[in-house]
């Protein structure tokens, strides 16, 4: 995705049943601008029977890191 640094999908090692997502966007307009793309609305229409809940949601800036 234009925009998208890294993408990361992990499981919970304490929850089975869970996978945490975590995503680096090089600003929070490349990050709106991907959710009006037909792909990624695609994809959140076939993943949204998979999502029980959502329970958190955290944003941060990154300061640092090996490929950022």
């Amino acid at each position: 995705m234009p925009g998208c640094l890294s993408y990361v999908v992990a499981r919970d090692l304490g929850d089975p049943d869970s996978l945490w997502i975590t995503e680096v966007w090089r600003n929070q307009t490349s990050h709106e601008a991907s959710l009006s793309l037909p792909a990624v609305q695609e994809a959140m229409t076939a993943g949204r029977a998979l999502i029980a809940d959502f329970l958190e949601r955290t944003v941060t800036e990154p300061v640092g890191g090996y490929g950022l």
